[in-house]
């Protein structure tokens, strides 16, 4: 596969499931071990992670303003953070940042190692497909926010989601609901709470940038498709999340699930 249809596919897959209860890692690392293809280096992986946000504040422009500057005014104004509604959303990413980076760093090596086994990456979406239909028995709550016991729940559930296979807008969007959130608000923080990780994604490679211009084209255009599909697959995940349509995803990751195991058994992997 040539390198501009490459960063293609992996933006396609990067911002679509990025987003959608499927689990980004998950597709990634099984395109890698089905159709040999070519994980993205740190360069690609920060365009790429970099489209994605770019989605994320089209989409949620109208929250991440508000939860930006009350932030701001917050480092001189504490009180912000409890007497606002975009103090109290910073509040919420501050707290859960705090144990999904310390999960993250401690899951880096078993993530890295469970990319390649098809048994992980199966048993991740298996355990992806009982979160999303565990949601069809939630009795929906009207809570707009989280507590700080609750958004460090959502913290330490995001950081287990380093694990390939574990979707990370599954698992939060499904918390927040059976916190009893609204579930318009279950969405918005879910993707919130998420931000940081994104951004540390971007910069990962932002030293490595190479500078011939051919590989800046694929850069540009894997950025670009990972920006148009991450944008439609947030509409779709909050029309989906609002019309208590959440479960339906599991329609895809069950199956999904169950022959990835079957893989595993068929052809295992050194």
């Amino acid at each position: 596969m040539s390198p501009l249809a490459n960063a293609t596919l992996l933006g396609f897959l990067q911002g679509s499931t990025e987003f959608l209860p499927v689990s980004s890692s998950g597709h990634v690392s099984l395109a890698a071990l089905v159709f040999q293809l070519e994980t993205a280096g740190p360069a690609l992986n920060a365009t790429l992670s970099a489209g994605v946000l770019l989605a994320m504040l089209l989409v949620l422009w109208q929250r991440v303003a508000p939860l930006t500057r009350e932030a701001a005014l917050g480092i001189v104004q504490p009180r912000r953070f409890t007497s606002t509604a975009g103090g109290r959303d910073a509040l919420v990413v501050v707290i859960a940042s705090l144990p999904t980076a310390l999960l993250e760093w401690l899951l880096a090596a078993p993530a890295a190692r469970f990319a390649g086994s098809p048994t992980a990456l199966g048993f991740g979406f298996l355990l992806t497909t009982l979160v999303l239909l565990g949601t069809r028995w939630i009795k929906f709550g009207e809570m707009p926010s989280l507590s700080a016991w609750g958004a460090f729940a959502l913290g330490v559930a995001q950081g287990v989601t380093a694990l390939p296979g574990i979707s990370r807008s599954g698992v939060t969007i499904a918390l927040a609901l059976w916190l009893g959130v609204r579930k318009d608000r279950a969405f918005e923080l879910a993707m919130l709470v998420s931000m940081p990780s994104i951004v540390r994604a971007a910069l990962s490679g932002l030293f490595n940038m190479p500078n011939h211009s051919s590989t800046a084209t694929v850069l540009t255009v894997g950025a670009a498709v990972a920006f148009a599909s991450g944008t439609a697959a947030l509409l779709v995940l909050r029309k989906a999340v609002l019309a208590g349509r959440f479960a339906w995803f599991a329609l895809w990751v069950g199956p999904l699930a169950l022959a990835t195991l079957a893989m595993a058994k068929a052809w295992p992997v050194r």
